[in-house]
C-alpha cells in the first residue's frame, strides 16, 4: 500500500481513523514542526516567559544559573557555561586553549561551515580530514595522519545525532599531546559507551564540549543560544570569563573576550524544553525506526548507519542515495509537498571561503548522494505513510507521483 499511497488514498485512510483528509493536508509537513511541538508544552512555556517579564531581569537572570545547573546534571558534568549560539562556544572554548596564530585544527571536511569558521576567524589553521562513509563521522585513521608538529586540537563534529569514535580519538590525543573539542550541535542527549563499559554523554569526553540551542536543535530555544562544557574547572572558570569580557569580577577585565550570554527568556524555554529532551529524544528513534522498517529494502537508499558505541538522537534522518537522480527524487518529493533537504551540499574545503585545492573523497561523494527527511516530534501515523509511500513511489518515472 505504501509504494502506492497518494494524497486521495491518504485522504480515505486517514477518514477511516477519525481523521479528515483535508486535516492532513492542512497539517503542512515539515523539516521540523517547531509550533507543533510548542503546542504540547504550551502552557509550562508560556508560564515560564511570564514569569521572566514579571521579574524583568533580561539578562544574567535566575534562569540562566538553573538552567546551567540543571542541564549539567543532566549531563552528568560539573561545569555547563551558557552562551550566545553555538558558534560562540566553539569560539571561546578555541580562545581558552592560549593556542599560537597557525596552530593546526583537525576538523571533519563533512559539516557545517562554523566548525571551520572560528578557527580561521581566531587566526589558526583547519586541517580537513575524511569520514567514515557509513556513520558520516571523522574518521580517526585520517586524524592520525594528518598530525604535524603544530597540531594543537582535534575538532569531531558528533554529525546528525550520533557520537563519533570518541575512544579512539582520546587515545590519539593523549599520545600527541593534543587538545579535544566536541562539536555537539546536533547530538545532545546521545550517550557513548566505552570499551569499559562507562557510559558518557555525548560533548562530556573532551576537554570542551559545545552546543547549539538553535530552535530546530532536539533541544531548542525561541532564537539563538549555545552552552559550553567541561570536567576541567580551570578551563571552565577561563571559558566563563571570556564569555563575558574576559571580566574576572565586574568591571575588572582579565583577559581578552567576548559578549556572549543565553538571555534570561531562552533560559527559562530551555529549562522547560530540559524537561522533556528524552522524550523527543524517543519520539525522534520512534520516527527513525519507523523510516527504516520501510525503506531498508528499497535498493537504492542506504538508510542511516548506527555506531556500535553510540544511541542515536537523530537530528537528522539522513540517507544515501545509490542509484537515480536525487534532484529528480527531490523535486518529484517537493511536487507532493514534502520537504526533503541536503545536508550538506559541498564538503568545507571545497567551499569558496574555505577553499582547499583537493578533493577529500568520502566527504566530497556524500555531497553527491545525501538527503534528509522530515524528522521532528510531532509527525503524525499520517504524515509518516505519506513520506514514505511518496519517496518509495519516486522509483517510477518522473510525474508518476502526481
Amino acid at each position: 500500500m505504501l509504494a502506492k499511497l497518494s494524497i486521495n488514498e491518504l485522504s480515505l485512510s486517514a477518514g477511516k481513523s477519525g481523521v479528515s483528509g483535508q486535516d492532513i493536508i492542512m497539517q503542512k509537513i515539515r523539516m521540523v514542526d517547531l509550533h507543533g511541538q510548542y503546542l504540547h508544552v504550551k502552557g509550562e512555556i508560556d508560564q515560564a516567559i511570564q514569569r521572566v517579564i514579571d521579574n524583568t531581569a533580561f539578562i544574567n537572570g535566575e534562569d540562566v544559573r538553573l538552567f546551567a545547573d540543571e542541564l549539567a546534571t543532566y549531563l552528568n558534568v560539573p561545569h555547563v557555561i551558557p552562551c550566545a549560539n553555538g558558534t560562540d562556544a566553539l569560539q571561546i572554548a578555541l580562545m581558552a586553549l592560549d593556542l599560537n596564530p597557525g596552530d593546526e585544527v583537525i576538523v571533519p571536511a563533512f559539516t557545517y561551515t562554523a566548525t571551520a569558521e572560528v578557527i580561521l576567524l581566531l587566526g589558526y589553521t583547519p586541517v580537513y580530514v575524511d569520514v567514515y562513509p557509513d556513520t558520516f563521522n571523522i574518521d580517526p585513521e585520517k586524524i592520525k595522519e594528518a598530525i604535524t608538529p603544530r597540531t594543537r586540537v582535534i575538532m569531531p563534529v558528533h554529525l546528525f545525532g550520533q557520537c563519533a569514535d570518541m575512544e579512539s580519538i582520546l587515545k590519539i590525543a593523549g599520545e600527541h599531546n593534543l587538545y579535544v573539542i566536541e562539536d555537539n550541535a546536533q547530538s545532545i542527549g546521545a550517550d557513548y559507551t566505552f570499551s569499559d563499559g562507562r557510559k558518557v554523554k555525548s560533548g562530556c569526553m573532551g576537554h570542551f564540549g559545545t552546543t547549539s540551542f538553535f530552535p530546530s536543535k532536539n533541544l531548542g530555544c525561541f532564537g539563538d543560544g549555545g552552552a559550553i562544557i567541561t570536567n576541567d574547572e580551570k578551563l571552565a572558570v577561563k571559558a566563563k570569563m571570556i564569555s563575558n569580557h574576559g571580566q574576572e569580577k565586574q568591571y575588572h577585565h582579565k583577559l581578552i573576550g567576548v559578549n556572549s550570554r543565553l538571555d534570561t527568556l531562552q533560559a527559562a524555554i530551555l529549562r522547560v524544553k530540559l524537561q522533556h529532551l528524552d522524550e523527543y529524544i524517543a519520539a525522534r528513534q520512534n520516527l527513525a525506526a519507523y523510516y527504516d522498517e520501510h525503506l531498508s529494502a528499497d535498493g537504492r537508499f542506504s538508510i542511516p548507519a548506527r555506531s556500535k558505541n553510540s544511541t542515536h538522537v537523530f537530528h537528522q534522518y539522513t540517507l544515501q542515495l545509490k542509484e537515480g537522480s536525487r534532484d529528480e527524487l527531490i523535486q518529484q518529493m517537493k511536487n507532493q509537498e514534502i520537504p526533503v533537504m541536503i545536508y550538506y551540499p559541498m564538503p568545507v574545503n571545497e567551499q569558496e571561503a574555505y577553499f582547499t585545492d583537493r578533493i577529500i573523497p568520502v566527504s566530497h561523494h556524500l555531497c553527491e548522494t545525501v538527503f534528509s527527511l522530515p524528522m521532528h516530534t510531532e509527525m503524525s501515523q499520517e504524515q509518516r505513510e505519506y513520506i514514505v509511500g511518496n519517496l518509495l513511489a519516486s522509483s517510477q518515472k518522473p510525474g508518476s507521483l502526481t
